[in-house]
């Protein structure tokens, strides 16, 4: 086996004394492992780093092998770990990643989602800029692995107007005047995940909450306690610049 592709690296760990196990999202073959020679050396360990986006060659004699990864760098994202905000955003979105997607199934929108999430957080003047699409991209990553929300219409009325809340069970939309008596036990469906555009910080939050809840009920129930840190680790450091 043999391939040769752009990746981005969404983990890295230690294997033997100097080398490391890379996985990596790519395009068309979705996550991919590889053992790095030299992993930790002076040279690899910048190239191998969280959110790089990287041209990576696979070789392996069979499918079942883990391959031997070589490495060169494309686009480094080093610059954002020396902040914390951004940081942690990076640290959070690769290890979702990660810790969600299967090996080799590929995923082609989420690779452009991601590379865009991260271009966002090297881009944009203030969180606020990457915030939205962060939440944008946990919602595409529920829906291609099976778990998306319905924000079509209404699950009590059918209607296709005005909805603002969703059921934390069954992740379908509630409109303003279907919620009813519920609404206290109802997500806030923040208007920005209908109609795209900016979004205030306070929608932003309720998206988190939202994306929040299905993320650790369906895709990180065995693994909430290292993963979902990242996250709030991210969620705190967003209110220290935002209160």
């Amino acid at each position: 086996m043999r391939l040769l592709t752009h990746a981005i690296v969404v983990a890295v760990r230690s294997h033997g004394e100097h080398g490391a196990i890379v996985r990596a999202l790519t395009r068309d073959d979705g996550i991919q492992p590889g053992y790095v020679r030299g992993g930790h050396s002076r040279r690899l360990r910048p190239i191998l780093l969280p959110g790089n986006l990287i041209q990576a060659e696979y070789r392996a004699r069979s499918e079942d092998q883990l391959a031997q990864l070589s490495v060169e760098l494309v686009h480094s994202r080093a610059p954002l770990l020396s902040e914390a905000l951004p940081a942690a955003a990076v640290d959070w979105t690769c290890a979702l990643t990660a810790a969600t997607l299967p090996e080799g199934q590929a995923y082609p929108r989420l690779y452009e989602a991601l590379d865009g999430v991260l271009a966002a957080v090297e881009a944009a003047p203030s969180a606020k800029g990457w915030a939205t699409p962060l939440v944008r991209y946990e919602l595409l990553l529920l829906a291609e692995l099976g778990f998306g929300l319905d924000l079509s219409q209404c699950a009590a009325s059918g209607a296709t107007e005005n909805l603002a809340y969703v059921s934390p069970r069954s992740g379908r939309a509630v409109s303003e005047a279907g919620a009813g008596e519920y609404r206290d036990r109802l997500l806030p469906l923040p208007p920005f995940l209908l109609a795209g555009g900016p979004a205030e910080w306070e929608d932003i939050y309720a998206g988190f909450r939202l994306t929040g809840h299905f993320l650790a009920r369906d895709l990180l129930i065995e693994r909430q306690a290292d993963v979902l840190a990242a996250r709030e680790r991210l969620l705190e450091r967003l209110r220290r610049v935002t209160r």
